[in-house]
């Protein structure tokens, strides 16, 4: 991915209005990150931790997308769950439901659309194998190569960002 400016992030969220974009905090390590190794840009606000926000980048410029974090996490029994988008085995803990207001009319009447989604949204590293979740199993063996768990994942993503902007 391309380093994006904080100008070219703010007006790329296609699902909350411009004064939400305005007031959104950039993840506090923003002038560290691993452009290279991300296919997108996700943090938890650190001004508000109940938002998120992922940001892609498309050949017509990056599209954003505003997160709902669930206030109270889940308590069940399970011991392990999976990332929707990576595909990555994490503790329960480490994968987190997230909840995408639609675009336009039908997010302003409050349609959202969810995701199991790692808890870090930190998927781009996962894959690379830059970061290994807390989950001993970590990523299940696969005869994928890299390049084609990249795309999937991608594919994913590409899914719920259409399910989103309802393109």
């Amino acid at each position: 991915m391309e380093p994006l400016s904080e100008k070219q992030i703010r007006s790329s969220f296609v699902n909350c209005t411009k004064g939400e974009a305005a007031r959104l905090r950039l993840p506090s390590d923003f002038a560290e990150l691993p452009w290279q190794d991300l296919d997108f840009l996700g943090w938890v606000d650190p001004g508000a931790p109940l938002r998120a926000h992922l940001v892609l980048p498309r050949e017509q410029g990056p599209v954003g997308i505003s997160l709902r974090v669930p206030s109270v996490s889940r308590t069940s029994a399970v011991k392990s769950s999976m990332c929707q988008i990576c595909l990555t085995g994490h503790a329960s803990s480490g994968v987190t439901l997230l909840a995408a207001p639609l675009a336009g009319a039908r997010g302003r009447e409050g349609n959202t659309v969810g995701v199991y989604i790692c808890a870090d949204l930190a998927c781009p590293l996962y894959v690379r194998g830059k970061r290994q979740p807390k989950l001993r199993t970590g990523r299940y063996e696969e005869s994928l190569t890299q390049d084609e768990r990249l795309a999937r994942m991608s594919g994913h993503l590409d899914a719920f960002v259409a399910k989103v902007t309802a393109a």
